[in-house]
């Protein structure tokens, strides 16, 4: 049984929901709580191999079912060998991406395959998280944001603008999909704005 806490952060491409989801991380260190940051598709070994796979080369290069494959394998790495120890050992798990950017980019704004998506995750991963944000920003803005960051790792980016817009809407839904767990922050604020409210928001969850 999960003794730590878990915590997401979710988003549209170049919203800015990493730089937050360091700074979290961060002021939980700093103000004395054992947190680690850790991100998807990624934070194990194994799940940052198939990470290479996801993230770059041609957008068309698999269809929304074999990426609903590659991303459960690379999750359920990313659980056994991260997650799980860090929550058994009592530590906050900060997480850049889970489960719903899956629920949404394959799920919903690749094709309509939210209840393969749901299925797979009940059999395979079975994890939700205590705490997700999900940082909310006008697609342009953000796709503009992303695409400048010349990462390498471009490929959803490059569906464009309208795959960036259902995108938002996706993770709107969702919110609305899990009320309990998930906060919109409006991600077109300062840096330092938006990371004061969502450390309150965490320390309010913590007490």
């Amino acid at each position: 049984m999960a003794l730590g806490t878990f915590i997401t952060f979710e988003g549209i491409d170049g919203s800015g929901k990493s730089s937050q989801a360091r700074l979290l991380a961060e002021h939980l260190q700093v103000t004395g709580h054992d947190a680690m940051l850790t991100r998807e598709p990624g934070g194990s070994e194994g799940a940052e191999e198939i990470r290479r796979l996801l993230v770059e080369g041609d957008p068309d290069r698999w269809s929304a079912e074999t990426e609903i494959l590659l991303f459960t394998a690379a999750r359920r790495d990313h659980l056994e060998k991260t997650i799980e120890p860090a929550l058994a050992a009592g530590k906050i798990v900060v997480s850049d991406r889970f489960a719903d950017s899956t629920r949404v980019y394959q799920g919903a704004a690749r094709a309509a395959l939210r209840d393969v998506v749901d299925q797979l995750h009940d059999r395979m991963i079975g994890v939700e998280p205590d705490l997700t944000f999900i940082i909310d920003m006008d697609p342009t803005k953000a796709l503009s944001r992303g695409l400048a960051r010349q990462s390498g790792e471009d490929r959803f980016e490059d569906l464009g603008l309208g795959f960036q817009e259902k995108l938002r809407t996706g993770f709107l839904a969702l919110a609305q999909d899990f009320p309990n767990r998930c906060h919109v922050i409006d991600g077109a604020r300062d840096i330092s704005v938006i990371a004061a409210q969502i450390a309150k928001i965490t320390s309010d969850h913590l007490k």
